[in-house]
């Protein structure tokens, strides 16, 4: 079975990390660690793997949505937009003005201020809060080539070279 790739193409089966437990790891930064002290022993980890276990989504609301909420970050991100359009027309002295710097600028938030609000409508009939998803692991293994076991225990052991 093959995974497929993005765009329509299919790619290469996918490469499912095989190997020897080096060991495990309650957070990806000790893991983490542990094949950066594997680097700087000069083991090669090109074929190293960290691999994540009893993975879970974790969803964490992070604000409620609301009409003014949404206008304000429309006008904002649309003001960004026209500073840019106006920063622009600096390049052409002969037709800048400050005036029309200005306008730039508040024609953005206008129209930064009704997309944000048309797409706040349309969606808050799904879910009327905000917020961020993370997949999290509760262990993490790092994995080295079948063989090769005892070279990178004594890597790690050695530390790194020229110390």
């Amino acid at each position: 079975m093959t995974t497929p790739a993005p765009f329509g193409r299919r790619g290469a089966p996918a490469r499912v990390p095989t190997g020897e437990v080096l060991g495990s790891y309650e957070t990806y930064g000790q893991a983490e660690s542990v094949v950066d002290r594997l680097a700087k022993a000069d083991y090669p980890v090109g074929e190293v793997s960290i691999i994540g276990n009893d993975l879970k989504s974790v969803e964490r609301v992070t604000r409620k949505r609301s009409w003014n909420r949404a206008a304000l970050e429309g006008a904002l991100s649309g003001a960004w937009f026209g500073l840019f359009l106006g920063l622009l027309f600096t390049f052409f002295p002969a037709s800048f003005t400050w005036s029309l710097f200005a306008a730039a600028v508040l024609i953005g938030a206008a129209f930064g201020m009704f997309f944000r609000l048309v797409g706040y409508a349309v969606s808050r009939r799904n879910r009327d809060f905000d917020s961020m998803t993370r997949v999290v692991a509760a262990s993490y293994d790092v994995l080295v080539p079948g063989g090769r076991l005892e070279t990178a225990q004594d890597a790690l052991a050695r530390g790194p070279q020229g110390s």
